[in-house]
């Protein structure tokens, strides 16, 4: 350390002498000493005042430019040394060193300006002001074909550079994306592919870049799907599959690039990877066999790249997910029903997998996981039946299938998503009258669905409790069904959605309430009048912004309810008269005739 501090006084006394010879045998002790303990001599050289100093060292026409930058590399390691060394000035001589053709100079600046990048703030902004970025842009794409070693090793200081100043930084990412580094990255990794510390900056870049959603477009307009799947499949080591997995999947959320990664073969990887790993109990295998079925969902959420692996219900891949659901691997089970809930995403689909017996192979599934099951694959099974219930011609075959009694068993399920799923199956198999009458009737559902129609943390499950309340009266008909309903206390809960701000729901609404008035109006005049359901039948009237559609079957309802004396009466107190007259002139020809009736029927009975 005494030699260290000799060192740093004769460097102050060269670097203004620039006497070569001496100058380089002192740059060579500092590189020693920082060798030995980089820490300590970096408080050293900041103490010392002498980072200002390397500023004016920092010229092309040097020998010992290389040096000088080589240090600098070595003392940015530590992070409190970075802002000392922007304060210094050393950015700027650093970025005009970019421009050099010497490679070791150019070497030795990459790494300075990586260091110096690495997680500070002020090291990437005073780069980015001095233009860094694009020069080492433009030094990728000019030296992108050259394959020796020491140009290799250069490339991949430039890729780590860049990935230095842009990391966990938006608009410095967006920056590179506009600059077009993405095909210029693509390529390399194409080039460089068996140079293994080159391949990984590529990969890693790649990670940070991906994340950004402006990058996708580049990236679908290059050839990345073909060059990462020719790489994965050379892959044996599991923490390199990881590194290209964790490229991989925020790629494939988009769909051009969903269909490339399927072209490109990707997909035989994944199930190749599931069935080797299938068995394993090894954590890294469990995690890979998780990441391939999880990228594998992913894959069949576009709508290209999943009808393509459908391929009319005959394809190999399709075939292999289906075996999935049997298995007794839980993240394999999850997998397969999500897939299958992907696969039903067309008509088409859908009545080629129920006539083929998919349901049966979901309802046991479901029965497997009833007593403590694991949720996911609940949530998931669910999910394929809703969707696979789309179709008319799918209902009864379902229902005839003994659907609706394998989902009732999870009604006594706490957790919202499974909650939420099942509902959505039962309000999509219901359309049949008998389904409906036969449900409606269920008092331990009809009581369960009061109850989630209180779910206010749960606005999905309170939604669709709504919605299902309603459709059992619209499509059962049934004095039985409204009774149930009434007894059960759903009726408030009715009126209410009638008020929701979808117009969709408001109108169900309305039908049903339409309904239960005209069929069991005596039965449930209590609930009506105690949920205000008169007066807020006023308000849609009145409110301009109601669609034409809430008005009419407003005003039916109103029509309905004149047969109960006490509703007959609230109708009479708010004037509905004038609301009513109004909507004569209303430009929606079914509503201005539903207000001519409608005032007909209130003047008559008033």
């Amino acid at each position: 350390m005494d030699n260290l501090s000799d060192t740093l006084k004769k460097l102050k006394i060269t670097a203004v002498d620039r006497t070569e010879d001496s100058l380089e045998g002192c740059l060579d002790c500092l590189l020693q000493a920082l060798a030995q303990n980089n820490m300590e001599t970096s408080e050293k050289i900041q103490e010392s005042g002498i980072l200002q100093l390397f500023a004016s060292l920092l010229i092309p026409q040097s020998s010992c430019t290389a040096k000088v930058a080589n240090i600098i590399a070595e003392v940015a390691k530590n992070e409190f040394m970075r802002t000392p060394c922007v304060d210094a000035g050393l950015i700027s001589p650093l970025v005009q060193l970019l421009n050099s053709k010497d490679q070791e100079v150019l070497l030795q600046t990459g790494r300075a300006l990586g260091n110096i990048c690495y997680d500070s703030h002020e090291g990437r902004s005073a780069v980015d002001q001095a233009g860094g970025a694009q020069i080492v842009i433009d030094h990728l794409r000019s030296l992108c074909s050259i394959t020796d070693p020491a140009n290799e090793k250069l490339l991949t200081v430039f890729c780590g550079m860049l990935m230095n100043y842009s990391n966990e930084n938006d608009s410095l990412q967006a920056q590179l994306i506009n600059m077009g580094v993405i095909p210029t990255l693509v390529k390399l990794l194409g080039i460089h592919c068996q140079n293994a510390a080159l391949t990984e900056m590529c990969l890693v870049a790649f990670g940070n870049l991906a994340e950004l959603e402006s990058s996708k477009e580049q990236f679908a307009s290059t050839n990345i799907a073909e060059e990462l799947v020719k790489l994965f499949k050379k892959q044996i080591e599991h923490d390199k599959k990881e590194m290209i997995f964790e490229v991989l999947a925020p790629l494939a959320e988009n769909d051009a690039i969903k269909l490339q990664l399927v072209e490109a073969g990707l997909v035989e990887c994944l199930l190749e990877i599931v069935q080797q790993k299938v068995d394993s109990d090894k954590e890294d295998d469990i995690a890979e066999l998780k990441t391939a079925s999880d990228l594998m969902v992913l894959l069949l959420l576009g709508d290209e790249s999943m009808q393509k692996l459908f391929e009319g219900g005959k394809g190999n891949v399709f075939q292999r997910v289906l075996s999935w659901i049997p298995s007794n691997n839980h993240q394999l089970q999850l997998a397969g029903a999500l897939a299958i809930a992907n696969f039903a995403r067309n008509d088409g689909n859908c009545i080629h997998m129920v006539d083929n017996g998919i349901v049966e192979k979901l309802m046991d599934l479901l029965d497997r996981h009833v007593e403590d099951g694991n949720v996911t694959v609940q949530h998931a099974a669910l999910s394929a039946l809703r969707n696979l219930a789309i179709p008319v011609i799918n209902k009864a075959k379902m229902l005839s299938a003994g659907v609706t009694e394998a989902v009732l068993k999870f009604l006594k399920s706490e957790m919202p998503p499974v909650q939420f799923k099942l509902l959505g199956t039962l309000r999509m198999l219901i359309d049949a009258q008998e389904a409906a009458e036969q449900l409606g009737k269920n008092v331990k559902l009809v009581e369960r669905l009061v109850e989630w129609c209180e779910a206010k943390d749960h606005a999905g499950v309170m939604g669709e409790s709504n919605r299902l309340l309603s459709a059992l009266i619209r499509h059962s008909k049934s004095k039985d069904v409204i009774k149930t309903i009434v007894q059960s206390g759903g009726i408030k809960h009715l009126v209410t959605m009638a008020t929701s701000e979808h117009v969709i729901m408001q109108n169900e609404a309305l039908v049903a309430l339409a309904l239960i008035a005209a069929l069991e109006l005596g039965t449930a005049e209590k609930d009506l009048e105690s949920a205000k359901l008169v007066q807020i039948l006023h308000r849609l009237l009145a409110d301009e912004r109601s669609a034409p559609e809430i008005k009419y079957n407003s005003m039916v309802l109103i029509c309905a309810l004149m047969g109960s004396e006490c509703l007959h009466k609230e109708v009479q107190d708010l004037a509905f008269l004038d609301v009513v007259s109004k909507l004569r002139s209303h430009e929606n020809k079914s509503v201005a005739q539903q207000a001519s009736l409608t005032e007909q029927r209130l003047t008559v009975e008033s």
